[in-house]
């Protein structure tokens, strides 16, 4: 299944994401193993990970084969990817989808790194932060489109604000994505009820999974507020 097709069809839709730091270079792994935290995320009903392989959070491409050789999830490379040859290496490396930071790359160069994507297998995540950065974005159909509610210019060291996925979703739907993704800054299970509520498909989470220490009860609350919610 691609990552973009079991999102859409998840259960619990979130992108359950691996990294070995915050972005204040503080240890999210601790004493457990990738492996121990790739299946723990798998037990949970993930139905998709991320893999950080960006230096800011302590990142290597050895990080991706590791989770790719632990699951048969969909897994999404999680760096600044800005060459074609970088996207046939993720392929390579067992990813399923890859990260394309609109802010980062020249209209021409995001066109051409969403076609390869696509002949490739891959999904395209194209995170952005602003409503012109849609524009001119190839085949948003078939491309997750991600919200980013940090600021990458401050190394995402900054608190977020997931109030700007609420105000972009309008922008992404009448783009034609099929899959809006809201990413960071989704530090508790409200928040994300709140999101998903509001009529995200999915959500990105990574350091606030990483860091509870019940996992499970942090997914029952999530359902508990989307139920609450939607009462």
């Amino acid at each position: 299944m691609t990552f973009i097709d079991a999102l859409l069809t998840a259960r619990r839709p979130l992108v359950m994401e691996v990294k070995l730091r915050d972005p204040h270079g503080n240890d999210l792994l601790g004493p457990r193993t990738v492996t121990d935290l790739v299946a723990h995320y798998e037990q949970a009903g993930a139905p998709c990970l991320s893999v950080v392989t960006g230096r800011w959070f302590g990142g290597t491409t050895r990080l991706l084969r590791e989770v790719t050789a632990a699951t048969d999830l969909p897994v999404l490379q999680k760096d600044f990817l800005t060459r074609p040859a970088q996207l046939e290496a993720a392929h390579a490396m067992g990813a399923s989808a890859v990260l394309l930071t609109a802010a980062l790359l020249p209209a021409a160069s995001l066109r051409r790194l969403v076609t390869t994507a696509l002949a490739l297998g891959l999904t395209p995540f194209v995170e952005i932060t602003d409503e012109r950065e849609l524009d001119h974005l190839p085949h948003p159909d078939q491309c997750v489109i991600a919200v980013n509610n940090k600021d990458i210019r401050t190394r995402e060291r900054d608190p977020g604000d997931p109030t700007r996925s609420l105000r972009l979703l309008p922008a992404l739907r009448a783009a034609g994505c099929r899959a809006p993704v809201s990413a960071s800054a989704i530090t508790d299970p409200a928040t994300a009820a709140r999101l998903l509520d509001a009529g995200y498909a999915a959500l990105l989470v990574g350091t606030a999974l990483m860091r509870t220490g019940d996992l499970h009860t942090w997914l029952a609350d999530l359902d508990t507020a989307r139920t609450g919610a939607a009462a």
